[in-house]
């Protein structure tokens, strides 16, 4: 879980200038502590104190992230630890800038493709590149509120992060959106992050490890069929299942859900079951996808596109077609609703 979500309104999560602690609603202060949970002692002012380890990197972490690649002294087993601290304190800095049911008190603007960016993706973006570049220097960035630097491309370890996924979410008081980061090695993901933080809830994986929700182990759905399913994403794309596997007119339709704004919510809502089928539309990019695509994975579901493969990460435009979020039993039936 993480600490110091709830967000009263007034409250600021504003680091200290001498030593970076951060001040929580209520005076309760985040001391970077590095468990997948966090509790608060109970007292105003008092530290949000670390809860139990809940997942590490596995005993051959030097598989996932060989010591080669990481600076020295830095074990592969302390990476996990390090990057949960980190993403709870950018949760912590992007809290205060949401009213949930209100429009957000960031300063907002415009790219110049017309999709809005706030004070709270620039901040929270700026933090998660100075510290997570820190913690691994040798690593390449890619991230949606960075200018694309294509050295990433010759470069063995990538973070590929989105500071606040679900931005119109975000600034419309809609609680459905989150912070996504995962970690490339030679091109795929073996770390993945997604914070939610309105409900203070941390979803990880390590590649060949599983997936966890807060610490405890998550699969995918048992659904066995399209009819009936559970789906999300855009309309359009759920009209052409139905029509084209004769379900719109029959009590086997889809269970048609409400849409949820941020893509990586979408695909580990998929991962813990509670969706059976995510769509993504075209135009989806890496930073969306990276790290729920591996807690998905490791849930035992899998995101393809329609040719039935798996995205490729890290190319010179990150972008993405159609793409589908399912548990395996229903990949090939999702895929023939939508060819």
């Amino acid at each position: 879980m993480l600490a110091g979500a709830r967000n009263d309104g007034a409250a600021s999560l504003r680091p200290t200038a001498s030593s970076g602690v951060l001040v929580a609603p209520g005076g309760g202060a985040y001391n970077g502590g590095t468990d997948a949970r966090l509790r608060s002692a109970g007292k105003p002012g008092a530290p949000l104190e670390p809860s139990r380890p809940t997942m590490t990197l596995p005993d051959d972490a030097r598989a996932i992230l060989p010591e080669g690649l990481l600076p020295k002294g830095l074990r592969p087993d302390e990476v996990l630890p390090k990057v949960r601290a980190i993403i709870h304190e950018a949760a912590l800095l992007a809290l205060p800038f949401f009213r949930q049911g209100e429009r957000t008190t960031a300063r907002v603007w415009n790219k110049s493709g017309g999709s809005p960016v706030t004070e709270a993706d620039v901040t929270v973006d700026a933090f998660l590149k100075v510290r997570l570049s820190e913690l691994l220097p040798g690593a390449a960035w890619l991230s949606e509120e960075t200018r694309d630097d294509p050295v990433r491309l010759a470069h063995d370890l990538v973070w590929i992060v989105d500071p606040i996924d679900g931005t119109r979410a975000f600034l419309s008081g809609d609680p459905d959106w989150s912070i996504a980061v995962a970690l490339l090695a030679h091109g795929e993901p073996v770390l993945g992050h997604v914070a939610a933080p309105v409900t203070a809830t941390l979803y990880e994986a390590v590649a060949g490890q599983g997936a966890t929700k807060d610490g405890v182990p998550i699969r995918v759905s048992a659904q066995a069929g399209v009819a009936g399913a559970r789906v999300t994403g855009p309309k359009p794309m759920a009209d052409r299942i139905e029509r084209r596997l004769g379900l719109g007119e029959t009590p086997g339709a889809l269970v048609r859900l409400p849409r949820i704004p941020s893509l990586a919510l979408r695909l580990v809502r998929v991962a813990e079951g509670l969706v059976d089928v995510g769509l993504v539309s075209s135009d989806a990019r890496d930073w969306d996808l990276a790290g729920a695509d591996l807690i998905l994975r490791e849930a035992g579901g899998s995101v393809v596109g329609l040719d039935g493969r798996p995205p490729v990460y890290n190319r010179r435009e990150p972008i993405h077609g159609e793409l589908i979020a399912v548990p395996g039993a229903l990949r090939a039936e999702v895929l023939a609703g939508l060819g």
